[in-house]
């Protein structure tokens, strides 16, 4: 503190040094460090939520492009993804439904062309995509992104379906 400043307050030399090195107050004092996508309890943190295995929809820009899939790998670099564009989503319902093999599409989108990552969520009373693709097929979107061999829509129902069945009981 400047020697005019302790002759205007009256401030004590020793506790003019002390006020002086304190660390100025945060801006938000009541909010929490770390932000949690569930409240206080912390149970899901947001970085939690955009790991390998989440469904997520995905904008990109130039050109302006919408996909679903599940994130296979997120680094600094880019996203990883097992899926489809946004416009042929019913297609690939159709397609699962009928039983014909596919297999998921893996993209790579590098970070400057990510304009955003949203998670697979229902909205009020519209179903979520996931919903949407299970209701159609009853093959659980993990299970059909998942890469790997060439797939049969049936075979991969049938199992999917035997799973969820064990997972209820």
């Amino acid at each position: 503190m400047h020697a005019w400043n302790r002759r205007c307050h009256k401030v004590a030399p020793e506790k003019a040094t002390a006020v002086a090195m304190r660390a100025p107050p945060g801006d938000n004092l009541r909010v929490e460090k770390k932000a949690t996508i569930s409240g206080p309890s912390g149970r899901a943190k947001a970085h939690d939520l955009f790991l390998p295995g989440a469904v997520v929809i995905v904008t990109l820009s130039n050109p302006r492009e919408k996909f679903w899939g599940m994130i296979l790998a997120l680094a600094p670099e880019g996203l990883s993804l097992s899926g489809a564009e946004l416009a042929s989503f019913e297609d690939l319902a159709v397609m699962v439904k009928d039983g014909e093999p596919f297999t998921p599409a893996v993209f790579f989108f590098p970070m400057h062309r990510i304009e955003r990552v949203e998670l697979d969520l229902p909205d009020g009373s519209l179903p979520s995509l996931s919903q949407r693709f299970f209701a159609k097929t009853g093959l659980e979107p993990a299970a059909a992104l998942t890469p790997g061999m060439e797939k049969s829509g049936s075979e991969v129902s049938g199992a999917s379906r035997s799973r969820a069945a064990k997972e209820h009981a």
